[in-house]
């Protein structure tokens, strides 16, 4: 189904119903209608990936752990109601408190003839643009998602513009692993002598260990500026480059603090507060430079899924995140 009623936008302006001019990441309401302009493509999708810090005010507020709480059909209902209404309300899924959303993965089910993305009707695929820009209609309810998990099952359509970006899923590696793995970073692979790997609990430190991924790795709250600074320093720190993955805000002080004078933070958290990093670097006189992670680089898709094959720790890690899914 094609439509010509205006002239369409690569970067999706037509599809902004509200405000008027705003991009579609900005708007607060998109146009998900399945008809297509002549340069988009119409996904059937089958799993949305919420991203973690979405997950998490989700979950809280429906009165849940951020794990989400096994067997409680309520909280269930809670988190289903939460996201169809946002879907509803808004076009596209886009939490309204943390301003974030996810990618998704489905099948092409149709290709406008000036669409330069190279995607074919029965491609499988990611999208590697954030939910928060993406047209998207949910149909089945959520009947299948428990709501203890990011990844979420579904039936419904989504809307690509000429400039969104989305990839291929490999047939050798299972759709949610490739999922999860899109956002990851390999440092050793780019060289680190020493990676120190964080984590909130006895239970990820232990996941972590056995993968063999991180040298030294140090249990410690993400929040509390001094003793991430102190664990970090135990385990041969300062850091010259740290990168901030958290899913929790109140998380910056401690990144500035662990990083070494002309060192690198690279920011990949929708719950970072870059005021907040900004002004606590400079409230403490920290010499370094802060990077804001957008998500895309061009063959990062293909990079990532490449060191899960050839990185049995990053695979072990994963699937064990999936299998608590």
């Amino acid at each position: 189904m094609q439509r010509k009623d205006f002239p369409s936008s690569p970067l999706g302006l037509h599809r902004v119903i509200k405000p008027a001019g705003a991009l579609p990441q900005a708007a607060w309401q998109l146009d998900p209608s399945p008809g297509l302009w002549p340069d988009e493509v119409r996904v059937r999708v089958d799993r949305l990936n919420l991203d973690a810090a979405s997950f998490r005010q989700l979950t809280e507020a429906a009165n849940g752990t951020a794990e989400g709480r096994a067997g409680d059909p309520g909280h269930a209902t809670a988190m289903r109601a939460a996201v169809l209404g946002i879907v509803a309300e808004r076009g596209k899924m886009q939490n309204p408190v943390t301003g974030s959303g996810g990618m998704l993965t489905g099948v092409v089910a149709e290709v406008g003839p000036d669409s330069p993305l190279g995607l074919a009707p029965g491609d499988r695929i990611a999208t590697l643009v954030s939910l928060s820009l993406t047209p998207l209609v949910i149909t089945d309810g959520l009947a299948r998602w428990d709501g203890r998990s990011e990844q979420v099952p579904c039936d419904g359509h989504a809307i690509l513009f000429g400039r969104s970006i989305a990839a291929v899923l490999p047939g050798d590696l299972p759709v949610p692993l490739s999922l999860a793995v899109l956002s990851a970073a390999a440092a050793r692979e780019a060289g680190a002598r020493s990676v120190i790997g964080l984590v909130p609990t006895r239970a990820e430190a232990d996941l972590l260990t056995a993968s063999g991924l991180a040298d030294q790795v140090v249990i410690a709250d993400a929040r509390d500026p001094a003793a991430v600074a102190e664990a970090v320093q135990a385990a041969g720190g300062p850091a010259q480059v740290t990168v901030v993955c958290v899913d929790v805000p109140g998380c910056e002080g401690g990144a500035v603090l662990a990083t070494a004078d002309g060192g690198t933070v690279i920011f990949f958290s929708m719950a970072t507060s870059f005021s907040a990093a900004a002004l606590g670097a400079e409230g403490v006189g920290a010499d370094i430079t802060m990077l804001i992670g957008n998500g895309y680089v061009p063959g990062h898709a293909a990079l990532a899924l490449d060191l899960v094959r050839a990185e049995p720790g990053a695979r072990q890690i994963l699937e064990s995140r999936m299998a608590e899914g």
